[in-house]
């Protein structure tokens, strides 16, 4: 690679090196269950070492469940892993197979995963979200004859070209139309629980070494249709366990789960860290509205959890920034800083107790965080962290540690332990270039993409990340925004229309917005809040409602652009009436707009 301008090591702590010291060689086991048992290893640097270690470790503590309900324990979470892998091998499944998971979030999702990479087998996990095209398009591209469904899914695989060999309902649910041959996930888990007990078929499972397929991600990207990424084992524990140095929780802590498994960032951080910690994952059934998650907090009363900035910008506006519009003399005396670091810290009080009172870190990432939420955040003295990443490094590049004190605010923290960041090709003035990465976390590339692999991946192991940014000297990573995305103007100026955005969405009646490059002006479309203008428009006619909307509209551009240089303010603001499409973590997909 080119001569950079800045480089820095992330802290070299070990990440596949010594766990926690294990008080037994040899898990305990259900009769005649020991032939697929195998001694647990230090090095956890397989998904299956890091369940064994975790299981041998926290056996009778609980481990995983559905929020509200009974949690499975450690003991019967491997029992099941096991049991199931023997009735997937018995089915089929093993080393070269691929198994995808499509549906929401539950334990049943997380056992399907672990029985499937014991197998020396590869999961590929669905966005839930995702059209039926698409879902069809990474079934046969990726050559899955397995799959674990939702019953919100079962109409995306009718018409499929191929049948599926095995197809089993994770939700336990039947399809009524008798398109699909479906098997219980519960019926089939108690065949693998029967194989378990009984002894048969209980030859060894399958060596599975650290550098073999784990799981195909499928992007979700801002800037182009989605890429098939290969990651081994060792690239998912190697990120797991510098998550686990980053942030520390004692055994038996709650982590609850609201944001997609089939998402790398939940999957490593919100899964295999906390397995790690021997954590207990509260898994949130349905969507995470505010209600809903107020609900689910206020009965587990997590210390940590994972959302996306879209969360807490929600959060924000709602709940803070409506209480200042209402009352203008709060909204003058919090110009004052005192003041309003006071009114954001009883706020911040009050959230805590929103997300049930005893919130030891809330981490924050996939997609960048509003400056103004970030200063709320610290001002209120709420335990968050923000990082940042991409599927490509499974996923975390940098991140705390928690508690920091030189942590730069507006970045997205320090490299990762184990992690190298640089920056490749910097402008001279403001340190600006395409940030990459090296380290045990990066994938083995696209699948099936040799020259998309090329073009991503160094031959010395630097992965290019297409994210623009730079390092301070204490190695603080700020992000300007995707290279894809830079808006380059006539006058040869280069924009970061995320940088305006923030701006935008910082007005309490705009919900998202996306800036962009129409005849060589720049142009901001925005998805207004409807809520917020019904409540300031009730009684009004539609004409009324929309001279108010058009009028807030032109406001805001003026006042955008009184901070903008003349050569890059905003010539247009156009009104969006639906939101616009996104990713599984909120970005919104630059490349369709």
């Amino acid at each position: 690679m080119a001569e950079t301008k800045q480089e820095l090591s992330g802290r070299k702590t070990g990440l596949g090196g010594q766990s926690p010291e294990i008080k037994e060689d040899i898990l305990n086991t259900p009769e005649g269950g020991d032939a697929n048992l195998p001694v647990v290893r230090a090095d956890t640097t397989t998904i299956n070492d890091l369940v064994d270690l975790s299981c041998s470790q926290f056996g009778a503590q609980p481990a995983i469940g559905i929020a509200l309900e009974e949690p499975l324990s450690y003991s019967s979470l491997h029992e099941h892993v096991l049991a199931l892998a023997l009735r997937l091998r018995q089915a089929g499944t093993g080393p070269g197979s691929r198994v995808a998971i499509l549906g929401e979030n539950s334990h049943h999702w997380a056992i399907a995963y672990l029985a499937v990479v014991r197998l020396g087998a590869s999961a590929v996990p669905v966005f839930p979200e995702s059209p039926a095209a698409d879902v069809r398009h990474i079934l046969g591209q990726a050559g899955c004859d397995t799959l674990f469904i939702g019953k919100r899914q079962f109409e995306k695989i009718y018409e499929l070209k191929k049948p599926l060999q095995t197809l089993i309902s994770l939700d336990d649910s039947l399809d009524k139309t008798g398109l699909l041959n479906l098997t219980p996930f519960s019926a089939f888990l108690q065949e693998g629980l029967i194989l378990l007990q009984s002894g048969q078929n209980q030859e060894p499972f399958p060596q599975v070494m650290p550098d073999d397929l784990a799981g195909i991600l499928y992007t979700s990207g801002t800037s182009g249709f989605s890429k098939a990424v290969m990651l081994s084992h060792a690239n998912l524990c190697a990120n797991a366990h510098a998550t686990a140095k980053l942030i520390q929780l004692a055994p038996g802590s709650v982590f609850v789960s609201v944001l997609p498994l089939s998402h790398a960032y939940e999957f490593t951080v919100g899964f295999l860290m906390p397995l790690i910690r021997g954590c207990r994952i509260a898994y949130a059934a349905k969507t995470p509205t505010p209600a809903v998650l107020q609900k689910i907090c206020a009965h587990e009363r997590p210390q940590a959890m994972l959302v996306v900035p879209l969360i807490m910008e929600k959060i924000y506006k709602k709940r803070i920034a409506a209480q200042l519009e209402k009352s203008k003399v709060m909204g003058f005396i919090c110009r004052l800083g005192m003041a309003r670091r006071l009114f954001f810290r009883k706020a911040g009080a009050r959230l805590m107790e929103f997300f049930g009172g005893r919130l030891q870190v809330l981490g924050i990432g996939g997609a960048a965080l509003s400056p103004e939420v970030e200063r709320f955040l610290r001002e209120a003295e709420l335990p968050f962290l923000v990082g940042y990443g991409l599927t490509e490094a499974s996923p975390l590049l940098t991140g705390g540690p928690f508690g920091d004190s030189t942590i730069a605010p507006g970045s997205a923290g320090k490299a990762a332990p184990g992690v190298e960041l640089r920056i490749e090709e910097s402008d001279l003035e403001t340190g600006i270039g395409e940030i990459c990465a090296r380290g045990a976390n990066i994938m083995q590339g696209y699948m099936n993409d040799p020259e998309a692999t090329l073009e991503a991946l160094s031959p010395d192991g630097w992965l290019r990340t297409g994210d623009l940014g730079r390092l301070d000297e204490l190695g603080n990573l700020f992000i300007s925004g995707r290279s894809k995305s830079v808006i380059v103007l006539s006058s040869g100026e280069n924009i970061y229309p995320e940088a305006i955005e923030h701006k935008l969405n910082a007005f309490p009646f705009v919900m998202e917005s996306l800036v962009v490059e129409n005849n060589g002006l720049l142009e901001a479309l925005v998805y207004p809040d409807y809520e917020y203008l019904d409540s300031k428009t009730e009684g009004e006619t539609v004409a009324k409602r929309q001279e108010y909307l058009n009028r807030l509209l032109g406001e805001m551009r003026r006042d955008i652009n009184e901070g903008l240089p003349i050569t890059s303010r905003i010539n247009r603001v156009v009104e969006r009436p639906e939101p616009f499409i996104k990713t599984a973590t909120h970005k919104i997909k630059r490349f369709l707009y």
